[in-house]
């Protein structure tokens, strides 16, 4: 049987040579990576290009937020508790800061205007929350704030119809037959 003798690891170990071929092989895989992450919604008429983001996660993002809105509102005419008002507060904020993530829209002018309303909810949310409970001055800025995203929404969506011909779909999952899915009571 035989014993290896001892590894000399001072040695250094042959270099391997990127040949001029490898390394546009490898420039031309990656461009085409890249190019792979551009989204549909670059290409196309505009028309395409709108209704191609808002059937994405566009759409749906829009309509959580409005829905959170209507939530909030809901909520707060049902009188719940403070803390499930603060649920619903921070759901607003969570998906208004979700929505952001959907953005930018194949337009400036929509990216712009739904940037503003997802912003103005975010506070609208987080003044809602630490209002709740008695703390006025914050309970109303926040319905200021959300009745402002709503028309800043309103004014995206019809910016969206003027470009696609037809109004979007901002489908999600919003309350039936105006039940309180926060009271505990559904």
């Amino acid at each position: 049987m035989h014993t290896p003798g001892p590894v000399n690891l001072s040695r250094p170990r042959p270099r391997r040579r990127c040949t001029r071929g490898a390394v546009v092989l490898a420039a031309s895989v990656a461009a085409l990576a890249l190019a792979g992450c551009a989204g549909q919604e670059q290409s196309g008429t505009p028309a395409q290009r709108i209704t191609t983001w808002v059937n994405g996660a566009g759409g749906s993002g829009i309509g959580s937020v409005e829905v959170d809105v209507h939530n909030v509102d809901l909520a707060l005419a049902k009188h719940n508790r403070p803390d499930a008002v603060r649920e619903v507060c921070a759901l607003l904020s969570n998906d208004a800061q979700s929505a952001i993530g959907n953005l930018p829209t194949p337009y400036d002018q929509l990216t712009d205007e739904l940037n503003d309303a997802y912003t103005v909810a975010t506070s609208a949310g987080d003044d809602c929350y630490n209002g709740a409970g008695g703390r006025a001055a914050l309970e109303v800025r926040s319905a200021t704030e959300r009745s402002r995203t709503l028309t800043l929404l309103a004014v995206a969506v019809r910016y969206i119809e003027s470009v696609t011909g037809q109004t979007p779909s901002t489908a999600t999952n919003a309350p039936h037959d105006n039940a309180d899915p926060f009271s505990g009571n559904t």
